[in-house]
């Protein structure tokens, strides 16, 4: 069976019961795909298992990028390209270029942050969206469990799995 392409989806009512559940259906060795939900659920990313973010690593990156580029820029156009004596100053007056340095360090920052997260989420502009219930966006949390991840178990028990763990439905969902 292929990935990705066949699942089990569990539509639970409230979110302290998907909380709960996703401990349950954990604790029992089904590898969940994901969780869908209409709004944020707090300590869901915790007991999912997630790993902290490595976002804050990029930002920081993309903002000493940003601060090497402005201080290069500015010391190249006030040194080399086009010297101007102003006021008396030196050439490389550095707490003049302190605001220069801030803005473009935290355009680099926004703007690599920003690209690093569609990356890693998977959001292109071309891309189609699966919507695997659409009540997720308006009242209802989803469960989804990819089969061919779970060839342990048999379909029926992972049914069973959700069913006693508060889903009010259980429905499979196909993607061809």
């Amino acid at each position: 069976m292929e990935r990705d392409t066949h699942f089990i989806l569990g539509v639970y009512e409230d979110e302290d019961v998907l909380l709960h559940a996703v401990e349950q259906v954990r604790s029992s060795g089904v590898k969940i795909h994901e969780v869908f939900s209409p709004y944020p659920v707090h300590g869901l990313e915790h007991v999912l298992g997630y790993k902290r973010s490595r976002l804050p690593i990029a930002a920081f990156l993309f903002g000493l990028l940003g601060t090497s580029l402005a201080l290069t820029m500015q010391f190249y156009m006030m040194k080399f390209d086009w010297p101007m004596i102003i006021g008396g100053k030196d050439f490389a007056a550095v707490p003049d270029f302190i605001p220069v340095t801030f803005e473009m360090t935290v355009l680099l920052a926004a703007f690599g942050m920003v690209g690093v997260f569609m990356i890693s989420s998977n959001l292109k502009p071309w891309a189609q969206p699966r919507i695997f219930d659409v009540r997720i966006t308006d009242d209802k949390h989803v469960m989804a469990i990819d089969i061919a991840n779970n060839n342990a178990m048999e379909v029926d028990k992972i049914k069973e799995i959700l069913k006693s763990s508060g889903a009010s439905e259980v429905n499979n969902k196909s993607f061809e």
